[in-house]
């Protein structure tokens, strides 16, 4: 098997830089010591050609190198915006690996040393893993006759796993990369293998490998005549470059619930393989069974997943009249949505217990205390009117010790930072964390991270982002600039507190994507002079925020201000 080890460097990189990254690379050792290894390669861009080969030779690796404008084709799980300006592409370390994993025809082997010594690589093993990492090739239609998958011969182009994602120095990057199986997806539902179609069916005989939970292989035991079955570990994710790569020889077959491609593995291992070396057969899935049997519209239902996230997403759908299914993570599930329909003003709501839908044992019920381990938790809203969808919450919807954007101001700062399905937003000095969590209710696919130095306001944001439907808010509990280190690239920044401490501003506007927005919201003299010396040297647009409210002044009523916020919103230069 071949398992690539790529590498990015500065043009005054040494080979003993890349050495000291390869001799500190956590878990390689242990992660590559039980895989069939066939041949080790170092693999770089063309222009550091001399540098791998001094490498390698040290090693008896051989070497191969592609164009950057080649490796910026390949999807990277860990991309960088500001090295791809710089280079060509968003990983030469990720894309080099994985492009040379697949034996892709554009890789050229510049160089191969006679026989060496074994890669000495590696530390203590940890915990391998990290997110599913994004790549592959174009997405293509999934369905259809049930084919042959895997085998021992791998194709040109195959698909590829990254075993480490890339670890970095001050000079040099270096990551992991080796050969995976394609692999077909098996969607089943509660009647086990009755119920699957002849291209399921045919799909699972065929295997010589199935992967999936134990209740899963127990639903399918006996349609796969001789194969290996392997039960997921947990965590999950994180084990599955090294599962696959164990098997890349082998005809895997994935057992999932329901529709694979609906908060289902199969949109993972298309992250992670490529979606034209993931093959679907999919199965209805637990929502569409649940909107069948309860007569709803699909296209009307919002759905919140409490599989492997918190139940209090449920929070952000609530609204009068509305109808939401919640796919349960066990048995407590339904008495978890219960307590928040009570908090939030929804219990006279009416809840349905929908259990092993399409299986022998169906069940539906009202009962959230006497519900089995698989179930869907439907939920007709009845109620208070819920948050609204717009930015700009009342005050009072948080906690907090004053340290709070007021809602005019809220919603004026929303607007200029301009939240996009899917970008990321750093609330820098985040106080109760409303600018963050306003963000993230802007789209279920925003995400955010609110960095705050003091910890009890740290809890306080974390316990307005539950409140408020937005859980996955990430909290990191420290003081800029040394907080941001080791985050990803940001595509807004909103820098509420410490504005004026050294290296904030320029922190923050290196890590910024290019495209990328930026905005400050000054109250002090000294925060608006630095706001104004920072325009007349990046440029941007500057706002003078006046806000007056009605208070009582005796039996009258009189305007109060607001103290006035200067707002500077400046936009990063895209890059070409």
């Amino acid at each position: 098997m071949r398992c690539v080890i790529g590498f990015g460097a500065r043009s005054t990189a040494t080979a003993a830089d890349v050495e000291a990254l390869l001799a500190d690379l956590p878990g390689a050792e242990a992660l590559l010591a039980d895989l069939p290894e066939t041949d080790y390669v170092l693999s770089t861009v063309d222009t550091r050609l001399d540098l791998a080969t001094e490498v390698a030779a040290a090693h008896g690796w051989t070497v191969t190198t592609a164009p950057a404008e080649v490796l910026a084709r390949v999807d990277v799980p860990n991309p960088s915006a500001i090295v791809a300006a710089h280079t060509g592409t968003p990983s030469v370390a990720e894309a080099a690996a994985l492009l040379a994993a697949r034996a892709y025809p554009s890789v050229r082997t510049v160089f191969t040393a006679p026989d060496g010594p074994a890669p000495a690589v590696g530390g203590p093993a940890p915990a391998v893993g990290g997110p599913a990492p994004a790549v592959g090739g174009p997405a293509r239609a999934v369905g259809g006759p049930a084919r042959a998958v895997g085998g021992p011969a791998r194709a040109v182009g195959g698909p590829a796993v990254l075993l480490v994602a890339k670890r970095a120095s001050a000079v040099a990057t270096v990551a992991v990369a080796a050969v995976a199986p394609a692999v077909t997806v098996v969607g089943i539902g509660a009647g086990g293998l009755e119920d699957l179609s002849p291209a399921g069916r045919a799909a699972i005989a065929g295997a010589t490998v199935l992967f999936g939970s134990e209740r899963q292989l127990d639903l399918v035991a006996g349609g796969a005549t001789g194969a290996t079955s392997v039960s997921w570990p947990s965590p999950l994710v994180p084990a599955l470059p090294r599962l696959l790569a164990a098997h890349h020889d082998e005809r895997v077959v994935v057992l999932a619930s329901g529709d694979p491609m609906y908060y289902g593995i199969g949109t993972t291992l298309g992250r992670l393989l490529g979606a034209r070396h993931v093959h679907v057969v999919p199965h209805p899935s637990a929502v569409s069974l649940a909107c069948a049997r309860l007569g709803w519209a699909l296209d009307d239902v919002e759905v919140v997943s409490a599989v492997g996230r918190s139940v209090d997403a449920l929070r952000r759908v609530l609204h009068d009249r509305r109808r939401v299914l919640v796919l349960s993570a066990g048995a407590g599930t339904p008495a978890q949505v219960a307590e928040i329909l009570h908090d939030t003003g929804f219990g006279a709501s009416e809840v349905t217990v929908l259990e092993s839908l399409g299986g022998p044992d169906e069940r539906i019920h009202h009962d959230v205390d006497a519900a089995g381990p698989l179930n869907v938790v439907a939920v007709d809203c009845r109620g208070g009117g819920g948050i609204q969808v717009v930015p700009g919450l009342a005050d009072g919807s948080y906690t907090s010790d004053g340290q709070l954007t007021k809602h005019e101001i809220r919603a004026v700062t929303l607007a200029a930072l301009g939240p996009r399905p899917g970008e990321l937003l750093w609330d820098v000095g985040a106080g109760s964390g409303s600018i963050a969590i306003e963000w993230l209710r802007a789209h279920r696919s925003c995400r955010a991270v609110a960095v705050e130095r003091d910890p009890v306001r740290a809890e306080r944001v974390v316990a307005n982002a539950r409140a408020l439907g937005v859980p996955q808010l990430s909290t990191v509990v420290g003081a800029a600039p040394g907080a941001l280190d080791g985050l990803q690239e940001p595509d807004a920044i909103f820098i509420g507190g410490g504005f004026t401490a050294a290296g904030v501003f320029e922190r923050c506007w290196s890590a910024l994507r290019p495209g990328g927005r930026l905005v400050v919201n000054a109250v002090t003299v000294e925060s608006e002079r630095l706001v104004a010396d920072l325009h007349a040297t990046h440029g941007g647009e500057l706002t003078r925020i006046a806000v007056q409210r009605a208070a009582p002044v005796g039996g009258f009523l009189a305007w109060r201000p607001m103290m006035p916020v200067t707002q500077w919103l400046v936009r990063k230069a895209a890059w070409k």
